[in-house]
């Protein structure tokens, strides 16, 4: 039984639909990926895997077992826009929300310590959140959503704001969670970050499923259309091939895009005939551009 079930769920709001009959699960030790532009429900779903509000069609189960009170303590939540208070210090705020969430004040106190150490910044305990830059605010925020060792945990935007290294050590310490058993629902628009941390993912567009599974099996169905060609010298007439939509000419070699495989071994006679090959590759999609493929497709 996987922790997080969402089960033909729906919500309306008078007229419009804001999630349309959609399903996923989030195993243990998962990080699932929830994508989709601006206003396609993301935010809407996760509201209802939180409690928040409730879907008027179908069920959220954690555990087997619907929502009540008692699951506060089992949810961790870091959303998209900075949510402590600013004048109050990092240690009465966080404390305070363990405390919510039924932790120990003493437990609460050493686990914000050993998580300040971790991310380098012990000196942040007594600060207030408007002291601190919004990169820092968004590691602190993100101390606040997992400071009560939650099962379940929904990370909206996790590393917004954020510096390539803190990125980084976000990156890791989510890797970590993930080893360790939690449930994390994860959503971004950061697609390069859904491909190195996600295994399955759901793409919604205006309120509907457009495309859910594996993330291996999901870019099985979509054709390899491009070809990196790196070499030692010029090849001339690439733009002449049978299946040469487009060729790009970079510092290594050259881009080519291919109406489909075959038109690859075309590319690749045709260069050796010239020069010396330095690297010949087939590129699979890359899941931006499935997802602009998907929801461009259903864009009206």
């Amino acid at each position: 039984m996987n922790p997080l079930k969402v089960e033909q769920v729906s919500k309306q709001y008078g007229d419009y639909t804001a999630v349309n009959n959609i399903n996923f699960e989030v195993a243990s030790g998962e990080i699932y990926g929830l994508l989709g532009a601006n206003g396609a429900g993301k935010t809407t779903t996760m509201r209802m895997v939180l409690g928040l509000i409730y879907p008027d069609q179908g069920k959220i189960l954690y555990n087997g077992k619907p929502f009540d009170n008692k699951n506060l303590q089992l949810l961790g939540y870091l959303p998209e826009e900075r949510g402590l208070y600013p004048k109050i210090t990092v240690s009465d705020q966080i404390i305070y929300l363990a405390q919510l969430r039924g932790m120990a004040k003493a437990d609460a106190t050493a686990n914000l310590k050993q998580w300040l150490d971790r991310f380098e910044v012990p000196e942040y305990y007594n600060k207030r959140v408007e002291e601190l830059s919004k990169g820092n605010q968004q590691k602190i925020q993100f101390i606040a959503a997992i400071i009560h060792r939650p099962k379940i945990v929904i990370l909206d935007e996790a590393f917004s704001g954020l510096d390539p290294v803190n990125v980084e050590l976000l990156k890791s310490t989510v890797k970590e969670l993930r080893d360790d058993g939690t449930s994390i629902l994860f959503s971004t628009h950061r697609m390069e970050h859904v491909e190195e941390l996600c295994r399955n993912i759901t793409i919604l567009h205006r309120s509907n499923t457009v495309l859910k599974g594996n993330i291996r099996e999901i870019k099985k169905q979509f054709p390899r259309e491009k070809v990196i060609l790196n070499t030692i010298g010029n090849v001339e007439g690439l733009e002449q091939i049978a299946g040469v939509t487009k060729v790009n000419r970079n510092e290594q070699g050259y881009e080519l895009y291919i109406a489909n495989e075959q038109t690859a071994g075309l590319v690749l006679r045709h260069a050796m005939e010239q020069t010396d090959i330095l690297k010949f590759e087939i590129k699979e999609p890359t899941l931006n551009e499935i997802f602009i493929k998907t929801v461009g497709e259903r864009h009206e």
